[in-house]
């Protein structure tokens, strides 16, 4: 039977009841109030403290409340020291360094590991030392020569002091910047316009370099230069037509240049050449002739002591060396005779048909390779020499 039926028994406690508690005629929803005073009683006992009773009273409702509370504050000082401890240890990485300041002044620079700071106290600034950072520069000057150039300029840079990248300059990117602009500025008003266009790119970023190594050093900004690259210059948009066609102009030339020096130093060394041979040719020509010289006239000294003391024979010796000479380079020969008006016809290739020339005497051509029969001077000249002795004793004999 339901426990609100009349005649149940008298069974009127309801579902939400405490148990006996008669209630009445109350048909409602249970007390959300009593419920939540509840939950905070157990949570109060929980953490250590003493629930209050279930009485309805003034006096009950108010312990109740004062454990909730003290429920709470102890919620909120274990969150508080949590976070005080949670805050006290910091990690620094293998490419930072930790600037730690104290109530705004500089107190230490932490490296890497796990580190301890006091809450609220000191503030901790990571800056990574390691990487390699970029920075790009661009814009139009004027050069020494009052000509426009634009320039395209890129930074690589680290930071070499956490310290001074934290506290001595509000913005070092910034800073940065202004010095690079400030250097490129100074360096490129000092140079002519074909030097920053062609060849002194190179060195132009070397003395950007150098001049924004210092300004950072003197600003005390802790960061270092590692690198300076010139990725462009050009000249106004303008005149770029013109430029190109000068730049074009100079690339031929240096074409030209080229070409013409590879030239020389193919000619000049084979000129060289044979001009160290020709001298040596006439060195060896000036040896032999004074060589020569000087044998001629040691063999005419002696000759001539030798026809001191017989002139007769000396001469006629002299005389047949000479005809010996002249017959070896002729084939027919004509002899004119003192005693009669009649020439003499000697026809030495008949004479010397047939012969073979002895072993040791060939002349210059058959040494050369040529395939002839050389004539031996020596038996032709004797025979020569007999014919014109006989034919001289019979003149002799018939002009007695």
């Amino acid at each position: 039977m339901a426990w609100n039926e009349p005649g149940g028994n008298r069974n009127d406690n309801d579902p939400w009841g405490s148990g006996g508690g008669r209630r009445g005629d109350d048909q409602g929803p249970p007390d959300l109030d009593e419920a939540l005073k509840k939950g905070l009683d157990k949570l109060n006992r929980m953490l250590g403290g003493k629930g209050g009773g279930s009485g309805r009273g003034s006096g009950g409702s108010g312990g109740k409340g004062g454990a909730g509370y003290g429920a709470i504050l102890a919620i909120a000082a274990i969150l508080a020291v949590g976070y005080v401890v949670f805050q006290s240890f910091y990690t620094v990485d293998e490419q930072e360094r930790a600037v730690v300041l104290r109530f705004g002044e500089f107190n230490r620079t932490e490296s890497p590991g796990l580190r301890f700071k006091v809450p609220l106290i000191d503030k901790v600034y990571k800056v990574r030392v390691t990487n390699i950072r970029t920075a790009e520069s661009s814009g139009q000057m004027l050069t020494q020569d009052e000509n426009l150039v634009t320039i395209d300029l890129q930074v690589q840079y680290r930071v070499s002091d956490a310290r001074h990248y934290v506290l001595n300059v509000r913005d070092s990117n910034q800073a940065l910047a202004f010095a690079t602009d400030s250097a490129l500025r100074h360096e490129v008003g000092s140079s002519s316009l074909d030097d920053v266009l062609t060849e002194g790119r190179a060195e132009l970023a070397i003395r950007v370099e150098q001049r924004l190594q210092r300004f950072l050093r003197d600003y005390g900004a802790g960061l270092e230069v590692v690198r300076v690259n010139v990725e462009s210059t050009q000249p106004p948009e303008p005149v770029q037509d013109a430029f190109r066609e000068v730049q074009r102009a100079r690339e031929d030339e240096q074409r030209v240049k080229e070409e013409a020096e590879t030239y020389r130093n193919k000619v000049v060394p084979e000129a060289r050449g044979k001009a160290q041979r020709m001298i040596e040719e006439a060195n060896a020509y000036k040896e032999e002739v004074i060589d020569r010289a000087r044998g001629e006239t040691a063999r005419f000294q002696q000759l001539l002591a030798v026809y001191e003391g017989a002139p007769v024979v000396t001469r006629e010796r002299m005389y047949l060396q000479s005809l010996e000479r002249v017959l070896a380079n002729s084939s027919k020969i004509f002899v004119d005779t003192e005693s009669s008006g009649n020439m003499m016809y000697l026809p030495l290739d008949r004479l010397t048909q047939g012969r073979l020339p002895s072993s040791g005497q060939r002349s210059s051509s058959g040494s050369s390779g040529s395939d002839q029969p050389q004539v031996d001077i020596q038996n032709l000249t004797d025979q020569v020499l007999q014919e014109l002795q006989s034919r001289q004793d019979t003149t002799i004999r018939r002009s007695r």
